[in-house]
C-alpha cells in the first residue's frame, strides 16, 4: 500500500456524539475498535469530546490513529489547543486545520511539532463548498498530507476539483458527512436492495459508507454515532468487496440523487 493512503477504512467521528460522557466514549469506542476501526476524529470544537476519547482510548493508544484539528485564528490559541491534544493522547497522528482557520498561520506549529515527532501528517479541513477554491489553494502548497471534505450522493462537490487534486497531489481523503447532513434525512431514507446485500451489506449506513471508500481517492469515512452496535456495524463498511460503478450509481438512485 502507498504509504501516504490511510485506507480504504471506516474511522469514527466525534462531533455532537459523546461530548463529555465517558461511558459513553467507551461503549462506544469499545464497539468501534472491536469491528476493526481504527481511526479516531475530533476537534477542540467538539466540545469535552477530545477529553473523552482520551480516557476511552486509555490503555489501548496504540490500536488507534488519533485525527486532531486546530480550531482557532489565534496562534498562540492553536499552540495551547495542541499542548492540550499532547497531554491527552501523547501525540497526534493526523493535525489538522479546522475548516481552514488561519491556515497559513498555524503551519510553522504544525511543521515543528512534525519534525519533532509529535505530529506524523498535516491535514486542512472545510465543509463548505463556498470554501472549497481556498482548500485547494492550500492543499497545491505543498504543506498538507491530508484533506477532509464532506461527500455523499448529495454532495458531491469535492468530486469537480479536490478529488482529482488530492489524487494527484497524492494527498490523503478523508470524508465527513458520509451519511449526509444534519437534517438531510440521508441515512433514513432506504435500505439495502437483494443487489448489495449479496456484497455483505446489511444496512442503509453501510451502503453510503462503501459507496464513497469505493471512489479510490476516498482513504477514511468518519461516520459520527453515539450507539455502540451502529459504530461496529458500521466499521464492517470497511471490507471488500467495494462497490463497482453500477452499484455506486444504484445506491445514488436509491438516495434520491
Amino acid at each position: 500500500m502507498d504509504e501516504r493512503r490511510l485506507g480504504p477504512v471506516v474511522g469514527l467521528g466525534t462531533w455532537s456524539t459523546f461530548a463529555g460522557d465517558r461511558a459513553l466514549a467507551r461503549a462506544v469506542v469499545d464497539a468501534a475498535l472491536a469491528g476493526g476501526t481504527r481511526v479516531f476524529d475530533t476537534s477542540p470544537m467538539y466540545g469535552a469530546a477530545e477529553e473523552s476519547l482520551a480516557a476511552a482510548l486509555e490503555g489501548r493508544r496504540d490500536e488507534a490513529l488519533v485525527a486532531e484539528k486546530i480550531w482557532t485564528s489565534s496562534p498562540a490559541e492553536g499552540e495551547q489547543q495542541f499542548q492540550a491534544q499532547l497531554r491527552w493522547f501523547g501525540r497526534v497522528e493526523l493535525e489538522q486545520v479546522h475548516n481552514l482557520a488561519a491556515w497559513e498561520e498555524h503551519l510553522p506549529l504544525l511543521e515543528e511539532a512534525r519534525d519533532a515527532g509529535q505530529i506524523e501528517r498535516i491535514g486542512v479541513t472545510h465543509y463548505a463548498p463556498s470554501a472549497f477554491g481556498e482548500l485547494a489553494r492550500a492543499l497545491r502548497t505543498g504543506h498538507f498530507d491530508a484533506v477532509q471534505l464532506p461527500l455523499n450522493p448529495l454532495e458531491r462537490e469535492s468530486e469537480r476539483e479536490l478529488l482529482p487534486l488530492a489524487a494527484k497531489l497524492g494527498i490523503a481523503v478523508l470524508v465527513m458527512r458520509p451519511l449526509g447532513g444534519s437534517g438531510s434525512g440521508l441515512a433514513a431514507r432506504s435500505v439495502p436492495p437483494e443487489a448489495l446485500r449479496e456484497l455483505g451489506v446489511e444496512t442503509w449506513a453501510q451502503a453510503l459508507l462503501k459507496w464513497a471508500l469505493s471512489d479510490e481517492r476516498v482513504d477514511v469515512v468518519l461516520p459520527a454515532t453515539k450507539r455502540p452496535d451502529r459504530a461496529r456495524a458500521n466499521a464492517a463498511a470497511g471490507e471488500p468487496p467495494f462497490f463497482d460503478g453500477a452499484q455506486r450509481r444504484l445506491v445514488e438512485q436509491l438516495a434520491g440523487a
